[in-house]
């Protein structure tokens, strides 16, 4: 039985990527820096409390993996600049340090990046073949990342796989798992406080917004092809490229469905002059490569997944939209 180890299991992410790894016959360890309610199924799950950041820590969390899924996420926040450069490159840099050079076949690794690491999008759709200019330090602490982990894949050490994630939404359903924070949960929650939802410029700027399930059966679909994935990076992306203003009418029609009240405005403001360009640039990914090898494709539409975000909010992530 094969011994798949997620880092960040109790992220928004990771703990969609833990729920659909407990439907197979393998043993999960799910690894977070707090302690959270792994999900029943046919798997074998033990949840591990640990700081990652943590050399000794780490070892200790991945050893005797066969793959391990790495979805840690430093943005500053609580550990500050310094600490994110830590999560987002000094933890995948000891990761192949520690599993790398053992006997058997490679260890498998799946690596969260971002289409963001492109920079300034040069065209639509994105592919994957555009060269990178990150314009943020996160994205380029992501593609350094990303970087240590292919030259890791080129010289034997693991079979890593980047998957570059799309803007993702949806619902958590795992007690003790981070909420989302992305811009579709942030406007429904606003929405059932009877707030207005406001969107820069005219609202035709579009992502590709995928469910977070459909993110978490992307992992998945890359740990049974690690052969055929290894040493590159693929986009995650439903390849509709939807229009933010439609996204946020969407999400009041929904709102008001769920509550029987009026829909709330959604109206259009000029953005404030610190906004990156990256805000004003449209993002539709082509995930053909990766579909191709995988067979993985979305199965939840936009309406649906705004519609199951929605209704999980008020139980399980109600609470103030500070502005």
């Amino acid at each position: 039985m094969k011994t798949i180890t997620v880092l960040g299991a109790s992220g928004f992410v990771g703990s969609a990527v833990v729920r659909a790894l407990a439907r197979r016959p393998v043993r999960v360890r799910a690894v977070a820096r707090r302690r959270f309610t792994p999900p029943p199924g046919r798997a074998e799950i033990t949840a591990v409390a640990a700081d990652l950041t943590d050399r000794a820590s780490l070892a200790g969390a991945v050893a005797g993996s066969d793959a391990i899924v790495h979805l840690l996420l430093g943005d500053g926040g609580w550990r500050g600049a310094e600490g994110a450069e830590r999560v987002n490159v000094g933890v995948l840099r000891d990761l192949v340090e520690i599993v790398g050079g053992g006997d058997g076949p490679p260890p498998v690794v799946v690596f969260a990046g971002s289409t963001s690491q492109v920079g300034v999008p040069p065209r639509e759709p994105l592919d994957g073949t555009e060269p990178d200019h990150p314009a943020t330090p996160y994205d380029v602490q992501k593609l350094e990342a990303e970087h240590l982990l292919k030259k890791a894949t080129a010289d034997g050490l693991v079979r890593g796989i980047s998957l570059r994630l799309p803007t993702i939404f949806g619902e958590t359903a795992a007690e003790g798992a981070n909420h989302d924070r992305g811009v579709v949960s942030t406007m429904a929650r606003r929405a059932l406080e009877g707030l207005p939802l406001t969107i820069w410029g005219d609202g035709t700027v579009r992502r590709d917004l995928v469910h977070v399930d459909d993110v978490a059966s992307a992992f998945t679909a890359a740990l049974d092809h690690p052969d055929s994935l290894a040493g590159r990076h693929w986009l995650i992306g439903a390849g509709r490229g939807d229009r933010l203003g439609e996204v946020f009418r969407l999400v009041a029609k929904e709102v008001s469905a769920h509550t029987g009240k009026n829909p709330v405005e959604v109206s259009c403001v000029e953005p404030p002059s610190h906004a990156p360009e990256t805000d004003f640039r449209s993002i539709t990914i082509d995930s053909t490569p990766f579909r191709a090898v995988t067979g993985w494709r979305p199965e939840i539409s936009l309406p649906e997944g705004v519609r199951r975000t929605v209704a999980a909010l008020p139980s399980s992530a109600q609470g103030k939209v500070h502005t």
